[in-house]
Parts: C-alpha cells; structure tokens; sequence
C-alpha cells in the first residue's frame, strides 16, 4: 500500500515482495519508466505509469489490456494532463496567467472555448458552493505565498490584505461573452488549482476508454477515478489520516466513481505554533482553520471527477455548523471531515461502506 497525497490506493502486489516492489516503485518515480507490474500470475499483471503533474504525483494503474494498449493509453492520459497542467498554469507563463494580466489591466480577450467553457462552469460550480470554491482568488493565493513551489513561513503584507479584503474580487466578476473575457474588478486573477485535477480525472477516464481500457485506477495526488474493477476485485483506496501515517479507513469503489479529498497537511507553513494551509476563506481573507480535511465519494455521472475536486473545498471552508447543510444543497451524500480538533464525522452513507484501519475513532459522529 503506497501513499498518494490524501488518498492511497492498494493494487495488490505483495508477491513482487516489499523491498523490491518499493525498489521498482521508486525507480519508476524518478527515471520517468513504464513499469509492468505483475500480481500473483501473468493473468493478472496491471501496467502502472507515474509522472508528477499538477504539482504532485500522479498514477495510472491499468488492468485487463495488453501491454502495450495499456502503454499507449496511458501515454495519452499523462500527455493530456501535462498539456491542462501547461495551458492553465497560475504563476508560470501560460494562457491561463496571459488571461490575469490582461484583466489586471482592465482589458477585454478572446480565449479558445476550452478555457471560455472552464470559467463558465467553475462560475456555476463557485455559486452552487455558495461563493466558498472560487477559482477568481487568484491574486489572495499569491499574497499568501501559495503561488509558488516552495512556501515561505511569512505573513502576507498587512495592507495589502486589507485591500483585498475590501474589494472580495472573485470569479463572478468575471464577464463572459461571445467568447471574450473582462472583468468588472481589476482585482480578479484566476487560479485553477482547486479544479483542474478533477476535469483531469474526466478527462483521463474519457481516453483510456477510447483507447479500450474499462478498468484502471487514476491518482492526482489524491483525487481519483475508478474505472471497472481489478480482475473482479473493486479497486481499493485508502483515506489518508490528516495527522498520523497511513490510512484511517479503506473503501472499495464502483465503477465511474470518483473520491476527492481536500487537506491542510499537503501544502501549508507553520509559523509561531501556527497552521496556515493553502485552503483559503474567501469571507475573510485567512486559511480555513476549523477542519484538517474533507473527503467526498461522487457517484458516477459525466463530471464525477470534476464534482470531486470542486466539491470538496466549500465542505472544507464551510466549518462544522454549515457543512452537513451544504452537503446536501450540493446533492453529495457520502462525506467524510475530521475537524479542527481531530472529531471525525462521517455521514450514514458514506460511514456503511468504510472499513476503519484499526478501530473506528472513539468520538465518531455518524450523521443522517
């Protein structure tokens, strides 16, 4: 079992043996190979690829088709992600940081539908969250230092805070129209950072089907789609515990599935005994402090992937009294958030298909 940012997935390979499939693992990892895996027989061998898109790691498993459809099909996937990763990225050159610079400006630009269908379904999916998931922040990100590879232990200039705090731009500021972006707020500079891995995952899911491929199991650090199952088996994920190495429960997924979670242990600074994580209160400016993290299962349907990533932040903004209601606005059922304090809550849906690493946390709070 081997983790994957805030979730872990379990493809059987205990007969390879510990150290040499750690060895192989690693080996994969840094010299950028196709590793074929195998499980206990040939029958049953899974094609596993690995890259580091995104800013994190991400995996492709692939079961049932011969190697080299399984080589082909995830080539495909990983150039698709590197390509989103490229296009869309915040604070490097890209269309996506051409767009900021140019609404910083206060100009009017034609986008390629790609991206004009992106900012019109992250507005819809940011008014659903009720404002909480807000990919226009962009520029508050940068403030906290989170636009960056490596984070610095510092405090955003206090004015500068202010200010933005007066202002609130987000992304419904934005103004779409016949393919043409504006802004009404200067202020607005987006950032897909909590969307993107999940329009990946549909994506990746669309292409290995293309490709032939029904059963395989897609990772983006943590955000991730199974397609089929392993030789009959359901694939098997782990949900990361925030605070302690290794899973806290384990789940099976169905077919088309998809499992986000949203953390405050990946990227984060410390300073003067404090937590300050990435996941930031559009209301006020700050971290979100009062949950350490949220995962959610999505159903199968046509955006489950992008469902997964989009929804899981508002639920882990929201705080304890608001996120059960939100849940529900948001039409998502199985949820699972262990708050400021380490209470875990767990809602009835989700909490029946867990099986808890261990015993189950003694302060479990299962809701309707």
């Amino acid at each position: 079992m081997r983790e994957h940012g805030g979730v872990r997935s379990c493809p059987s390979l205990a007969q390879l043996g510990g150290w040499l499939g750690g060895w192989l693992l690693r080996a994969a990892a840094l010299l950028g190979l196709s590793t074929l895996l195998l499980s206990g027989c040939a029958r049953e061998s899974v094609y596993q690829q690995e890259s580091f898109v995104f800013g994190t790691r991400v995996e492709v498993i692939i079961a049932g088709v011969d190697e080299a459809v399984a080589v082909a099909a995830a080539d495909a996937v990983l150039r698709e992600f590197d390509r989103l990763h490229r296009t869309y990225h915040a604070w490097q050159p890209s269309e996506l940081s051409a767009l900021n610079a140019a609404l910083a400006a206060g100009q009017s630009v034609s986008v390629s539908p790609e991206m004009a269908g992106f900012i019109a379904d992250a507005q819809q999916r940011s008014a659903v969250g009720e404002g909480l998931f807000d990919p226009g922040i962009g520029r508050l990100i940068h403030l906290w230092g989170f636009q960056a590879d490596e984070f610095v232990a510092t405090l955003p200039d206090a004015a500068a805070l202010a200010a933005w705090r007066a202002e609130r731009p987000g992304i419904a500021e934005v103004v779409l129209k016949e393919g043409r972006v504006s802004s009404r707020s200067r202020g607005v500079a987006l950032d897909f950072g909590g969307y993107l891995k999940g329009v990946a995952l549909d994506r990746g899911a669309a292409i290995l089907r293309a490709h032939g491929v029904n059963n395989a199991l897609i990772n983006i650090g943590g955000n991730v789609m199974a397609l089929g199952d392993r030789y009959g088996r359901a694939w098997r994920v782990g949900i990361q515990h925030p605070r302690k190495p290794g899973p806290m429960a384990t789940l099976a997924l169905a077919d088309g599935e998809a499992i986000g979670t949203s953390g405050d242990y990946q990227r984060y600074f410390e300073l003067n005994g404090r937590r300050y994580c990435h996941l930031l209160d559009p209301r006020t400016g700050e971290p979100a402090s009062a949950t350490e993290a949220v995962t959610i299962v999505i159903p199968r349907v046509a955006d489950a992937g992008t469902r997964s990533d989009a929804s899981s932040k508002p639920l882990f903004v929201a705080g304890a009294a608001d996120w059960p209601r939100l849940a529900k606005k948001m039409g998502i059922d199985e949820v699972l958030r262990v708050d400021g304090a380490g209470h875990v809550q767990v809602t009835a849906a989700l909490n029946r298909r867990l099986t808890w690493v261990g015993d189950a946390p003694a302060d479990l709070e299962v809701l309707p």
